[in-house]
């Protein structure tokens, strides 16, 4: 039986981006917060100094940073007619372990969300009516661009984002992307310099008249203060971005940007090697009274808080979300249930191009380091008659290609011996590719719950992932590959080699950690978890923030969104339900 401790005001659970800007701006409140974190402490000086960053072997290929699967997993399948078996190692996707959560190892690529991806349904209605697929589950967010405006700025400033703005207060900037919503203000900071391969890639398209822009990037372009006056570095193209933790001080993360303001706050604790199993319940059930973890000695311990916060990675939010028996679990069989609806990722899309006459030094790099065009993204385009709708990122963020798992080969090249040693020489400096990361729509088949078969080591249920690419997704992934493939051919390659997504979804390559859904946000508790402020309908002392509040996947990278959320979620606390606990909406 847990052993109960005395009651604090706040506990988070999680402290990556969003659980990290929650307690800190809960903080100023003078409340009480208690931090839980399944991992370790993560620190830049301790764990990722310059003598140790740059380690491919432990970072790359044995995901130091990531989540043991032994610690927990999820279990897959496609189709509700499959039995899900377990990953027994992460190749999908990456979830983060310890203080600093994925945001330790993302990329650093931080577009905001269109206008109209927040009122995605009605706006696809409007337009297209009849031609939208009764496959496709899309909801509104019930929030719209005016309210995350704000919030989104808060982060920029936050993380120091560099960039180039498209639209500030509706009037169009030359060279940011023109077709993003009308911001309050321009970037903190320029965008970074560009390599060679961004800027051929900028050059054709914008000969085929595209209007290429630099990649938003939380990797700094210049030494930065930020908005808690926490001092950052530039980025120094260092090729060791994804996957690694940041030597420099320059990829804006929870440890680089927050967390050294929160930690020295004297009423914020933070509690790492914690495993929290569940949210505890009133009898009624409509008030969280608190969570029980367990420590790394073994020992559970009960810990009430008036205000229960959970800000995991998006699994962990929705697992604990069922075992604790908030919500009902969603069912497509009859479509009733809202805890697991709307799983969604995202589609994959490549052109990969070999030269003769380039070298592109692929070696430095940066996970956010390159120019994009946003032509064929989301709804940018007329979707009349295509048969789907959606789209995707456009761009080239050359990442690094670090000396083992850099091998940039052309079809049919043997996978070993003198042959492939010639192939490697000739290739490895002359490749570039252009990718296409494009949206992922709900349906009512891609949901998750807990597996009825596999549980982790302490005796709880795995949760289970069922999803396969829709046919909607898998047309907007071949038309928006072939438009990439026109700038591709215009810049003369040797070869190319396209990559669409239209296959089966397939666990073990790694294609995004951009996964969304599950205890989604709206307008409606019918078909929604939380309401615009990430307050759970019917139990208002529990918020839930991260991506599972995203009802679909536009094509952009979610972590600004997530961390927009996170501060709007937050302003809510502290400028309503404080003033006022309850149901800060009624239904």
């Amino acid at each position: 039986m847990a052993k109960k401790l005395p009651s604090t005001d706040v506990v988070v659970v999680g402290l990556g981006w969003a659980g990290s800007i929650i307690a800190n701006e809960l903080a100023d409140e003078n409340l009480k917060i208690i931090g839980f974190e399944r991992g370790p402490w993560r620190d830049t000086a301790a764990d990722f100094n310059v003598a140790s960053a740059a380690d491919e072997l432990r970072y790359n290929r044995r995901q130091d940073l990531m989540a043991r699967t032994r610690q927990n997993t999820t279990t897959m399948r496609n189709s509700l007619t499959e039995t899900a078996l377990p990953m027994r190692s992460w190749g999908s996707f990456h979830p983060g372990n310890g203080i600093g959560g994925a945001g330790n190892h993302w990329a650093g690529i931080t577009f905001r969300f269109q206008p109209h991806e927040f009122r995605l349904h009605s706006h696809l209605t409007e337009r297209y009516g009849k031609e939208l697929s009764p496959e496709l589950t899309l909801q509104d967010w019930g929030t719209d661009w005016d309210e995350m405006e704000p919030y989104y700025a808060r982060f920029d400033r936050l993380a120091g984002i560099s960039g180039k703005a498209g639209n500030i207060k509706g009037v169009i900037q030359e060279g940011g992307n023109t077709f993003e919503g009308a911001r309050s203000e321009e970037y903190p900071n320029p965008p970074t310099q560009q390599t060679y391969a961004p800027t051929l890639f900028a050059e054709a398209a914008k000969n085929l008249g595209y209007k290429p822009f630099p990649v938003p990037s939380a990797l700094l372009s210049r030494p930065y203060v930020n908005s808690l006056g926490v001092a950052m570095g530039a980025c120094t193209f260092c090729g060791f971005c994804t996957n690694y933790g940041c030597a420099n001080y320059s990829k804006a993360s929870a440890i680089t940007t927050v967390l050294p303001v929160l930690v020295r706050k004297p009423n914020f604790t933070a509690m790492t090697n914690c495993e929290v199993l569940r949210v505890t319940m009133d009898s009624s059930g409509k008030r969280a009274t608190g969570i029980v973890y367990m420590d790394s000695n073994g020992e559970e311990w009960e810990q009430p808080a008036e205000l229960v916060v959970i800000s995991a990675f998006i699994f962990e939010n929705v697992r604990l979300m069922l075992l604790s028996g908030v919500g009902q679990p969603y069912d497509p069989v009859t479509n009733t249930g809202t805890t697991g609806r709307n799983y969604a990722y995202q589609t994959a899309n490549s052109v990969r191009m070999f030269f003769d006459d380039k070298n592109f030094n692929p070696f430095i790099g940066g996970g956010a380091i390159g120019m994009g065009i946003d032509e064929f993204n989301n709804d940018n385009f007329d979707h009349s008659g295509l048969g789907f709708v959606g789209g995707g990122s456009t761009r080239v963020t050359p990442i690094g290609a670090a000396p083992i798992d850099s091998r940039p080969l052309p079809p049919g090249t043997p996978a070993w011996g003198s042959e492939w040693k010639k192939a490697t020489v000739k290739n490895y400096a002359s490749t570039m590719s252009i990718g296409c990361e494009a949206s992922s729509y709900a349906t009512r088949t891609n949901y998750l719950s807990l597996d009825p078969t596999y549980k982790d080591p302490l005796g709880r249920p795995l949760l289970r992932i069922t999803f396969d690419f829709p046919e909607n997704d898998r047309k907007m992934a071949a038309y928006v590959t072939g438009k990439v493939g026109e700038i591709a051919k215009s810049m003369n390659p040797r070869q190319m080699v396209p990559s669409s997504q239209q296959g089966h979804w397939n666990s073990a390559p790694y294609q995004s950690s951009h996964i969304v859904g599950g205890f989604i946000m709206g307008a409606d508790p019918k078909n929604s978890s939380v309401n615009k402020h990430l307050q759970v309908w019917g139990v208002p002392n529990l918020f839930v923030v991260g991506s599972s509040a995203f009802p679909q996947n536009p094509g952009y990278n979610p972590t600004g969104t997530v961390a927009a959320l996170a501060f709007k979620a937050a302003d809510a606390i502290r400028t309503r339900y404080l003033k006022r606990p309850g149901e800060m909406i009624s239904v």
